[in-house]
């Protein structure tokens, strides 16, 4: 998405999709199609990566907590002073998953953009994720890359900070596009995180997304059960990679996170 237009990719070529606006799209029943007949006439060769929005304008953004095995280890760390560790462990193996809310489109920021940490924060870290496109009738139509930026020590201090260290401005990247598809990702699907300072990185790692424990399905049932999003919503299905406990943000970090099937997400440190 750009301020003059949506477009959709195909064969290395840009299309423009008709469209009243974005919130307009993403209610439509035939979304995939719309976007599909768009494929066809004049196009482009590229869009100006600094004139990539984030795909988002009245949908709101939620996130699920310790889905992955790391993500758990690290809540349990974190909080241990707290007597955090005992009530983690179980909601990684309860049936009903944590989910809590993340954003409005307008802390959301896109590509190549500067995401924020907290002024009153210590420990600071991103924390990629597959995100998924929900439509207002729950059924997951996309997928994008997420930037859940948090304040582990204000977690850390006592859980019932989580609001705090995860909702603020500027605390959440998404893009670079949506891959459309009815389908679920392939579990052999890697997420990669890279974190660059001063020109040298400082952290590396991946996972894949046979290491989520719960089913993008899944989450998106639990996260409309009593709730309805008539513009649809973005959920973030958590993290599985989590730099150290020795590692904090710094401003003018760099943080590439890219998915396979979707691309790479890229922002600076404010």
């Amino acid at each position: 998405m750009q301020a003059n237009g949506i477009f959709v990719e195909q064969q290395h070529r840009f299309y423009r999709v008709p469209a009243t606006d974005w919130d307009e799209l993403i209610r439509s029943t035939n979304l995939h199609s719309r976007v599909e007949a768009a494929a066809i006439g004049t196009s482009i060769e590229r869009l100006e990566a600094g004139s990539i929005l984030a795909p988002i304008v009245s949908q709101e953004v939620w996130a699920a907590g310790v889905t992955y095995f790391r993500s758990r280890s690290a809540r349990i760390e974190e909080s241990k002073d707290a007597g955090g560790g005992d009530f983690y462990d179980r909601a990684y193996s309860a049936e009903r998953p944590e989910l809590f809310f993340k954003a409005t489109g307008r802390r959301v920021v896109g590509p190549m953009s500067p995401v924020r940490i907290r002024s009153d924060a210590k420990w600071s870290v991103p924390e990629p994720e597959l995100n998924l496109l929900i439509n207002p009738a729950g059924a997951i139509v996309g997928y994008t890359i997420g930037n859940d930026m948090s304040s582990r020590d204000i977690e850390g201090e006592n859980p019932v900070y989580l609001p705090q260290a995860k909702v603020y401005d500027g605390s959440c990247a998404l893009g670079p596009c949506i891959l459309l598809s009815t389908e679920p990702l392939g579990k052999s699907t890697t997420i990669k995180l890279e974190i660059e300072r001063s020109g040298k990185t400082v952290f590396a790692g991946s996972t894949t997304l046979a290491e989520l424990k719960r089913e993008p399905r899944q989450l998106a049932e639990f996260l409309f059960r009593d709730s309805s999003f008539p513009d649809g919503v973005f959920l973030m299905t958590g993290t599985g990679i989590v730099p150290g406990d020795e590692f904090s943000l710094a401003s003018a970090d760099v943080i590439r996170i890219e998915i396979d099937g979707i691309g790479e997400l890229q922002n600076f440190v404010a």
